[in-house]
């Protein structure tokens, strides 16, 4: 099994190539990827930076109860011009929490939202009406479970002067606190920075186009041009479905990490991280199970094998160390800094076969909600 036969020989090159191709791309993002960097306070008797644009910060919330009491007083300490939280339909008291967190602040209003229509997906729904009741130049979007650090609407402003960009979506650090969040919610990242090298927007290819509905920021002009969520209605990963839009419309997409600016603790625990992350993986491969499939086995047999392999041909360490180097290049340009999860590289693929198995189900349920695909 680990000897030199043909096609052993042409698997392990076709292993190694793969690295090769992600660790190119992964090199390219260490030096091009932008990150949030902090916005600092201008010196005392220095002249101030000129008057913004009038920034709406719009938070969708349901069912958030359990996280508001850690990241709504964060968002609501951003200096914008109008803070919206608007209540999805919530069952669990978020609202209620929700009016008592942001109690005394003049800026900030907590709004009920109705039940989303035939033909809409109920965030594209929640963030259409947020939409509608927003004032700002710039509508700026963030999931309730969303943690800023003090100035990091401004940082995220500045990313979207520095980019030119019509629409600006951050990648959240990802907080992870379990064994199967260890796991498989890096794996976000490692998809973003090993497959897409940033340059890519540059070009005229709509398909090379992502994005993290965790924080979106639109100027008000080009929401309005491109339709605003109204043109996603339907999709379920409507982040991923808005900035292929942004390219087809000829608009500029930017994107940065989080950093230590913007964090997310996405799921809590490793059932929470498998029905979240299958839910949307098959739109991402265009509705392909077989695809899908082939994407999940591949990755077992690139990781994973190694691992088997290498007991007996010590050649196949070489994966087993490309795995890790991009694991660790990973955490340092994210800003996560976990470098012992390195070592959960060759176990990830294998934790990730039930996120398959659930996104191949032909009905998906999330908060309360059900849809077919």
């Amino acid at each position: 099994m680990g000897g030199g036969s043909a096609p052993m020989t042409l698997l392990y090159r076709c292993v190694v190539a793969f690295f090769a191709v992600k660790l190119v791309n992964l090199s390219i993002n260490l030096a091009a990827f932008p990150v949030l960097s902090p916005v600092l306070s201008p010196v005392p008797g220095t002249p101030g930076p000129q008057p913004g644009p009038r920034v709406s910060l719009l938070v969708p919330m349901r069912d958030e109860r359990s996280r508001l009491a850690q990241t709504l007083p964060s968002i609501a300490a951003q200096d914008v011009d109008e803070l919206i939280v608007l209540d999805d339909c919530s069952t669990d008291g978020s609202v209620g929490l929700a009016e008592t967190l942001t109690a005394g602040l003049p800026h900030a209003r907590v709004v009920a939202g109705s039940p989303a229509p035939a033909g809409w997906v109920g965030k594209t729904w929640a963030c259409h009406q947020l939409s509608q009741h927003a004032t700002g130049q710039v509508l700026m979007f963030c999931d309730a479970d969303v943690a800023m650090a003090p100035g990091a609407v401004q940082a995220v402003l500045a990313q979207m002067q520095q980019q030119r960009a019509d629409l600006l979506s951050v990648f959240a650090r990802q907080d992870t606190g379990t064994l199967g969040e260890h796991l498989l919610v890096p794996l976000i990242d490692d998809v973003l920075l090993c497959f897409l090298a940033f340059p890519l927007l540059g070009i005229d290819v709509p398909s090379a186009a992502t994005a993290s509905g965790a924080v979106m920021a639109f100027r008000r002009s080009a929401y309005d041009a491109l339709g605003g969520f109204a043109a996603v209605r339907g999709e379920v990963v409507d982040d991923v479905a808005m900035a292929r839009h942004v390219r087809r419309s000829g608009m500029r997409l930017g994107l940065a990490l989080g950093g230590s600016d913007v964090r997310v603790r996405m799921y809590t625990g490793y059932r929470a991280t498998v029905a979240g992350l299958g839910r949307g993986l098959l739109p991402v491969t265009g509705g392909s199970r077989v695809m899908l499939g082939a994407f999940g086995l591949w990755h077992v047999v690139a990781y994973t094998v190694p691992l088997l392999l290498s007991r007996r041909n010590p050649r196949w360490a070489l994966p087993l160390l490309a795995a890790a180097l991009e694991r660790l290049l990973v955490e340092a340009k994210t800003d996560r800094r976990q470098w012992w999860q390195a070592v959960l590289s060759p176990l990830s693929p294998l934790a990730a076969v039930p996120v398959f198995a659930h996104a191949m189900r032909r009905t998906q349920v999330w908060r309360g909600r059900t849809w077919s695909q």
